[in-house]
């Protein structure tokens, strides 16, 4: 009883024929391939994508940053 005899698996395939019908599966494997094709196309666009090199930006700590009074910040008494 564990395992599924060939009859049990005719009848899960006529049973799915029946619901989605020859027309739909066929469309769906099509698009199952499409999105395989362009899946691979993707991958392969980015092995040949040439590395753009951006240049190195740096932060200088020797200076200080401004230090103005801000009249918006803190809390006032009322």
């Amino acid at each position: 009883m564990g395992s599924l005899s060939i009859w049990h698996w005719i009848v899960v395939i006529a049973v799915v024929l029946l619901l989605f019908g020859r027309g739909k599966i066929s469309d769906l494997m099509g698009d199952v391939a499409q999105g395989i094709k362009a899946f691979k196309k993707g991958m392969q666009d980015d092995d040949t994508a040439p590395e753009k090199t951006e240049p190195v930006k740096s932060i200088d700590h020797g200076t200080a940053p401004s230090t103005a009074a801000r009249s918006d910040v803190g809390s006032k008494a009322v």
